[in-house]
């Protein structure tokens, strides 16, 4: 099964992306896939994305909850359950599924529940949002294979969420001013970075 998010469950973000050149809605070819990957305070997260070869394009907004259309405001009041989340779009050619997410697994902490270091709370979880079968397949394989890596090492298990393909798990992009934070305020404040361990790949 794939799953291919529409004009009316999706909102996107107006305009080109300031680093990558390219809109949220193309075009593309049309063999490019999106995942949805939070992983802490988004602004960091996105900027990891859009200098990984193979993405064509990155935004930030808010998925996993239980409001429409939340302000970031609202999300951090910690009370509609939407986690910071990057949209990344990419092609499969020049990137694998395996490979995105081993970007994901090493430049975060997935073993802290509900917080990325001084930031707490529901907003700043772990999560993966599938949007097609292999994507799911290889989250759970690298989660697995770099659970492994992580437990070799003395380190605390797993807590990241792997969501399968859904329609009800809705993406809602954050303000504009979030958009490519960091390249529009380069001295920012940002908590991603290698995280010191290798998530192993071809584990399909």
């Amino acid at each position: 099964m794939v799953f291919f998010p529409t004009a009316n469950t999706v909102p996107t973000v107006a305009g080109r992306h300031p680093v990558l050149g390219t809109s949220p809605d193309g075009p593309f070819d049309k063999n490019v896939r999106t995942i949805y990957l939070a992983m802490g305070c988004f602004w960091g997260a996105e900027r990891i994305f859009w200098n990984t070869p193979g993405v064509l394009n990155t935004s930030v907004g808010f998925q996993g909850g239980t409001v429409a259309n939340p302000s970031y405001k609202l999300v951090c009041t910690n009370t509609t359950g939407h986690a910071e989340t990057v949209k990344v779009i990419y092609d499969p050619t020049a990137i694998s599924d395996e490979g995105v997410l081993k970007v994901f697994w090493e430049n975060h902490d997935p073993t802290t529940l509900n917080r990325q270091g001084n930031d707490r709370g529901r907003q700043y979880r772990s999560a993966i949002f599938t949007t097609t079968d292999g994507q799911y397949s290889a989250a759970v394989a690298t989660k697995e294979a770099f659970g492994k890596v992580l437990a070799e090492a003395g380190k605390g298990q797993i807590v990241t969420e792997i969501h399968e393909p859904s329609e009800d798990l809705v993406f809602y992009p954050a303000e504009e001013e979030h958009q490519a934070y960091l390249f529009k305020n380069p001295d920012g404040y940002c908590m991603h970075g290698p995280n010191g361990f290798s998530c192993p790949t071809g584990v399909l």
